[in-house]
């Protein structure tokens, strides 16, 4: 894999710094810009393990300068060694690869030449991620040192949109290595989300840093990145923008749309579970890896309060059932005072059709997003499941989230694993909440499509409630047709049938997510990477404002 580079690539496209973001080198600076200026084309322990012994043989991958990458490709698996098509994704894995200055830093979002490369020639961080934890099962932690290092550089420097100066801590959606010709040298550039669709910054992106960080600990057994004075402060930068005290009386973090994996306009702004959950899961990681100085000894303070309130919240207010249907069925509105039971006046008339038939007798999930007079009942994948690997979720309520899966497969797998988020949005309701948007119409893309890379999120959810056959099931689906397809980004229609109609081929999160859905299912201990034991002290009693006093 080469580098990225202003004047060419490996399939011999030219590439352009069209969406060049913030500049990694303050000195090369002047020089890119007169660049740019030219015409532009169940809870268990997981034992730790330093490294996992079940990858051994040599890739024969040389680096961009004839060195060998170190990376390995994997033993022959002793449940899964019939099937080619591991060896093909490594072999995609190694090609994704992007090097800066020699070293390892992270993976292309896709290696898809046949369409125009618009941003999918980046690092995303949180694409990046499954591709890390398939690195570090293989035992290979030097690529994600060095991308939570670079990442961590990034956040440092001033970040600018239309002359508005965002927050510190703010980790860039993702990042791109290029060619300076002038100096003959290799630079980054960052997007904050000043090239981004809709002009977002990603709110997830800082909290999957953390993650990451402590799967990176966990999985090694080396503390001192994380104990790095550069790594501890961009935590705190990090903890200080979602902490923050302001006017909100939630302990959800308040979202616009587009601002995570759902990065277009889908009607998730406000308290979007994907954001919530990821929050919870990032503060719970932050708690294990801020030293107790004093500094640190402040925010885990602030942790641990916000996670008693935020665990609260959710739990109550987030959760649905068949229980909790039928009491929001009945709700009076117009209550007032602390002894409402309708505290957000939701309107029954509100409730969508579809959820009287979707909700089994026996399962639930955490809704879309609550807010005043407003729940959005859609199911969301990946917020579902994070709630369970980081106990977000009680074990009862994991488990009812496994019961709804099972109960409702033809809606959430169906052909191929899995739904995005259920249902999609159609006919009049589409063009008022995405304004319309052509890659987002029904049952495509953000709106009900089916994404391969969530397999791995379902992995680890099924094998932590003691569920693997469920998690059997869905990759059996996706060996169907992943490899035959060249890996799309995501499928479209009600059971995912039909490769999107813009979706990238070779997507490096599809292929990094089997790969780590198949190693996680094979040796269950590489769970402790990316899952939370419940926390058994986090039963907060207070049930009303504690403004009120009798």
């Amino acid at each position: 894999m080469c580098p990225l580079r202003i004047n060419g690539s490996p399939n011999g496209n030219v590439k352009t710094l069209g969406s060049a973001g913030t500049i990694f080198e303050a000195e090369d600076s002047d020089i890119l810009l007169r660049i740019m200026e030219r015409p532009r084309a169940i809870n268990v322990s997981f034992e730790e393990r330093p490294s996992n012994e079940l990858l051994s043989n040599h890739f024969e991958c040389l680096s961009p300068h004839g060195r060998r990458s170190g990376f390995n490709s994997p033993r022959s698996y002793t449940s899964f060694e019939a099937h080619a098509m591991v060896g093909e994704a490594w072999e995609n894995m190694k090609r994704s690869i992007v090097y800066y200055r020699r070293q390892p830093v992270g993976t292309v979002a896709a290696m898809d030449h046949s369409v125009e490369e618009l941003n999918y020639d980046q690092v995303f961080v949180r694409d990046f991620v499954p591709s890390a934890l398939a690195f570090l099962m293989n035992g290979e932690e030097e690529v994600v040192k060095n991308f939570l290092l670079k990442t961590l550089h990034l956040q440092s420097w001033e970040k600018m949109i239309d002359q508005f100066k965002l927050g510190e801590g703010v980790m860039p959606a993702s990042f791109k290595v290029i060619h300076n010709p002038v100096r003959n040298r290799e630079i980054l550039i960052a997007d904050f989300g000043e090239s981004a669709i809709g002009r977002v910054a990603p709110v997830d992106s800082g909290f999957w840093w953390i993650i990451l960080l402590r799967a990176y600990t966990r999985h090694t057994g080396d503390s001192s990145l994380a104990e790095m004075p550069e790594c501890q402060r961009g935590m705190r930068l990090i903890l200080t923008l979602c902490l923050s005290e302001a006017f909100d009386t939630f302990p959800t973090l308040l979202c616009a749309d587009g601002c995570c994996m759902i990065d277009r306009r889908m009607g998730v702004y406000g308290y979007p579970i994907e954001i919530q959950a990821l929050f919870f899961m990032a503060l719970r990681c932050a708690l294990l890896l801020l030293k107790q100085d004093q500094e640190g000894k402040e925010f885990i303070e602030r942790i641990v309060k916000r996670l008693h309130a935020l665990s609260f919240h959710m739990r109550n207010y987030f959760w649905l059932d068949l229980k909790q249907l039928n009491d929001i069925y009945r709700y009076k509105t117009e209550e007032y005072s602390h002894t409402a039971v309708n505290k957000f006046n939701v309107m029954p008339d509100s409730l969508p059709d579809w959820v009287f038939d979707f909700m089994p007798t026996r399962g639930g999930y955490f809704i879309g997003n609550v807010s005043p007079a407003r729940m959005d009942f859609r199911w969301f994948c990946l917020g579902n499941c994070v709630a369970i690997l980081s106990s977000l979720a009680t074990p009862e309520q994991a488990s009812a989230i496994m019961d709804l899966i099972e109960s409702r497969w033809d809606e959430l797998v169906g052909e191929m694993p899995l739904k995005i988020c259920y249902p999609a949005l159609e006919s009049h309701e589409w063009r008022i909440v995405t304004g319309c948007d052509p890659k987002n119409t029904r049952w495509s893309y953000h709106n009900g499509g089916s994404w391969p890379v969530l397999l791995w999120l379902l992995t680890a959810a099924c094998i932590k409630t003691g569920r693997p056959q469920i998690a059997r099931r869905a990759i059996e689906l996706a060996e169907n047709r992943l490899s035959k397809d060249h890996w799309p980004e995501y499928y479209d229609g009600k059971t995912g049938r039909y490769i999107g109609k813009q979706a990238r081929k070779f997507q490096t999160w599809s292929i990094s997510g089997y790969l780590v859905a198949k190693m996680m299912l094979e040796d269950p201990s590489h769970l402790g990477m990316i899952s939370l034991e419940e926390d058994k002290q986090m039963k907060p009693l207070m049930k009303r404002s504690t403004s009120w006093t009798c």
